[in-house]
């Protein structure tokens, strides 16, 4: 019985989110994608070793791939394997999803962006979300909203005590 409560803690944390993808860019639709990654990798995951902030999706031979995503080695990662910590990973979407893509990119001028990175179970999946760019009267105004939002529920609290 002890087993099975421990497999139920393990499975749907976070691992990394990519707040400077929320901050700079309206995200319009979200999509689950799977990872393909190699086992030095998911033991870095586990160790929550990973610098998401500065990654990108792209889309080439109508595959899409992440780029930028830094994912360090574990001291104790095998020893036999060359591990690149920045190599492109490809993201695994279903065709239609991936069709859906392209057209909001080429048509639509959308851009692609991880958002977050979480486990399912046992598996790696990452969040894209398609995107527009803010311009900075757009960052501005979240801003203010977020702090009056912060302020509303501070006055809120005291007012309730």
């Amino acid at each position: 019985m002890a087993k099975s409560k421990e497999k139920d803690n393990k499975g749907g944390g976070t691992i990394a989110l990519n707040k400077r993808a929320r901050h700079e860019y309206h995200i319009d639709q979200r999509y689950e994608a799977g990872i393909a990654l190699q086992g030095w990798e998911l033991k870095a995951l586990r160790a929550g070793r990973i610098n998401f902030g500065e990654s990108f999706a792209m889309i080439r031979n109508g595959e899409l791939f992440l780029h930028g995503a830094s994912i360090p080695p574990l001291i104790s990662a095998s020893t036999h394997v060359i591990a690149e910590d920045r190599r492109t990973r490809k993201l695994l979407l279903h065709r239609n999803e991936i069709d859906q893509l392209i057209g909001a990119v080429e048509r639509k001028g959308y851009t692609i962006v991880p958002t977050a990175m979480y486990w399912k179970g046992n598996k790696v999946k990452v969040e894209v979300g398609v995107a527009k760019g803010k311009q900075e009267h757009d960052k501005r105004d979240t801003e203010k909203e977020r702090d009056w939002q912060r302020e509303k529920q501070r006055t809120m609290r005291a007012h309730n005590t």
